[in-house]
């Protein structure tokens, strides 16, 4: 069954992916945190194949607050970007434990306060941790929605305001999983699977293509 507009889209991707979620591994929020800021520009399992190791022996605010750099790049060093993202985590952990009393914060504003947390990461926890509503635009969000009609603009912030514009606000968390998972498995980057996809009727960029 093919779907008719824009609105149908969203109910039905929402269907088809209604078990969606999260798919990093994590037994806390700051482990959350931890994981969402290393898969930047990393995939979620390369992530999960790191911190399955690194959370063993570091897992608190306080155990990477009194961590050295030099020994966190080693656990992350496959993720990419290792250096930076290892400052960036020693640096938002002692923030947490100095600011924060070692609890990670529930608010958007101070979870961007934190050094490596940026809007697209604020919002995963936001949404993951706390189940706020909350749009995080990451790279398959940022394909799948324009492709398919779902949002309009030419960046990240553009995309999300038209997100949470056209999406119910209490569907913005499950929307983003959704949408997540199927650039992940359908609407791939370079070979997105067309054909299998039971929403290209409505896609601009399969329509444009088979033209």
């Amino acid at each position: 069954m093919k779907v008719k507009n824009r609105d149908e889209l969203i109910i039905q991707l929402n269907k088809v992916y209604e078990d969606a979620e999260c798919e990093l591994n994590f037994n806390s929020t700051f482990e959350l945190l931890v994981a969402v800021i290393l898969s930047a520009q990393c995939t979620d399992k390369r992530v999960n194949i790191v911190t399955s190791e690194l959370f063993k022996k570091y897992n608190t605010p306080k155990d990477f607050a009194n961590m050295a750099q030099s020994e966190l790049e080693g656990y992350i060093h496959s993720c990419g970007f290792f250096r930076n993202k290892a400052k960036n985590i020693i640096s938002c952990a002692k923030d947490i434990v100095v600011r924060f009393g070692g609890v990670v914060p529930s608010g958007k504003a101070e979870l961007k306060s934190l050094a490596g947390v940026g809007e697209k990461t604020a919002n995963v926890v936001l949404a993951t941790a706390f189940k706020t509503p909350a749009i995080a635009v990451d790279t398959h969000v940022f394909r799948v929605s324009r492709r398919l009609g779902i949002a309009r603009g030419k960046n990240p912030k553009q995309v999300q305001e038209s997100l949470e514009k056209n999406v119910d606000r209490a569907l913005w968390s499950k929307t983003h999983y959704a949408l997540v998972l199927h650039g992940r498995y359908v609407c791939k980057a370079r070979k997105p699977e067309c054909e299998k996809c039971e929403f290209n009727n409505l896609c601009e960029y399969y329509n444009k293509k088979v033209r």
